[in-house]
């Protein structure tokens, strides 16, 4: 039949638009979804044309595409996909079905009222109801071959399986095996149109008639095979897609990269305390005279990288000797924030330079010195000191 044709041909161009996919994608590792994940119900109709394992040397002359040899199906199926490339789906079909008669069974029937002349026979037919069962394997080479692309358009699909079906009419069960082409068209992340042809292989009796004829036939001629194509649609239920699979390289760089970035931080603090060591804590008695000379030298309370809370609660000794002194002589102070050059954004470091003033400021008022006797300035990033961890400080000093 011209319909049975044009819709094979269709389904096989889809074998172009599969060499044609071209949609912009990277390839990637997936990780394996939830079992509630990619699962799919599918609803189509079938044009199926059947052709009888007892006719084999009858010469029948007929095309397997004629009328008499089709009917149509009604087809629904339930699958998951456990990769992008592996599916597995459950597929019932059936209603009606046609099947050519011989002269082994009588009460076949032939419209016609045609015999066997010659030994030619002419064609007969015969209608029954059936239902079909099957298990079948999917496999979709657009993603084996083609990498995992969630806005591919295509899908080109493959399957293979084996089931049971049962002749209602005739009230017989037969085993069987099928092959076919899926092709998916998505036109949403839910939904796609398939367009699929097949072909099932039945026991030779499954018609309702016995194969006396083709004793010691193999092949095509041996069993009960039907033809099929269909149009229906796909929904996707549940999570749909795959997630990429971690970059392990990367992320074991990204945690080195920290690794290395705590190990600087900790030399720089051991640097830091070293350094803090060799200071000889003062005091400040401001009435003696020697007091100017301390009071001249600013003093550093230091912070670690990339923070605001003061690194070491000792740096405020000083501090707090000097905020004594300026309460007793009425003094300004000036309070000066820094931030280290080497790391960070100028941005960011300004703003680090303003929130350490801020801190220590903050630390001069809980000592008792009034806000209008404090100045704030904030340097930003700055390289003056050695290490330039030493840059990553606020100072106080006395001003006029």
């Amino acid at each position: 039949m011209k319909k049975f044709l044009i819709a094979l041909a269709f389904a096989t161009v889809s074998v172009a638009g599969y060499a044609q996919d071209t949609d912009a994608y990277s390839k990637y590792s997936v990780a394996t979804n939830s079992f509630w994940s990619n699962w799919f119900i599918q609803l189509g109709g079938q044009y199926d044309v059947f052709y009888s394992g007892q006719e084999h040397g009858l010469n029948m002359g007929q095309s397997l595409a004629k009328g008499f040899r089709g009917n149509f199906e009604a087809s629904a199926a339930i699958g998951k996909w456990f990769t992008p490339g592996l599916g597995l789906r459950i597929k019932a079909s059936g209603i009606w079905g046609r099947t050519v008669g011989t002269n082994y069974d009588r009460d076949l029937y032939f419209p016609n009222g045609k015999v066997i002349i010659n030994g030619e026979m002419a064609s007969g037919s015969k209608g029954f109801n059936f239902w079909t069962g099957q298990g079948q394997v999917l496999f979709n080479l657009s993603n084996m071959f083609l990498g995992y692309n969630p806005n591919r358009v295509w899908n080109f699909i493959p399957f293979a399986g084996g089931g049971i079906a049962r002749n209602c009419t005739a009230n017989r069960y037969a085993m069987g095996l099928g092959v076919g082409i899926l092709n998916e068209l998505n036109l949403s992340k839910r939904v796609a149109l398939n367009i699929e042809a097949g072909w099932n292989r039945w026991e030779s009796d499954f018609d309702g008639v016995y194969n006396g004829i083709d004793e010691g036939h193999r092949g095509w001629d041996s069993h009960d095979n039907v033809l099929y194509a269909e149009v229906g649609l796909t929904i996707n239920v549940g999570k749909v897609g795959w997630n990429k699979v971690p970059d392990v390289d990367a992320i074991r760089a990204g945690y080195e990269s920290r690794i290395n970035d705590l190990n600087n931080i900790i030399r720089d603090r051991d640097a830091e305390i070293d350094s803090l060591k060799k200071i000889k804590p003062e005091t400040i008695h401001v009435k003696d005279p020697a007091a100017s000379r301390f009071v001249a030298t600013p003093i550093s309370v230091f912070f670690n990288i990339d923070r605001t809370e003061i690194a070491e609660l000792k740096d405020l000794v000083n501090v707090r000797a000097l905020a004594d002194y300026a309460k007793e002589t009425d003094s300004n102070l000036l309070v000066t924030g820094y931030a280290d050059s080497a790391t960070g954004t100028p941005k960011r470091n300004q703003w680090l330079s303003e929130k350490r003033a801020d801190r220590v400021a903050g630390e001069l008022v809980k000592m008792g010195v009034r806000e209008n006797k404090i100045r704030k300035e904030a340097k930003g990033g700055v390289k003056i000191l050695s290490p330039i961890s030493y840059d990553r400080r606020a100072t106080v000093q006395v001003v006029e």
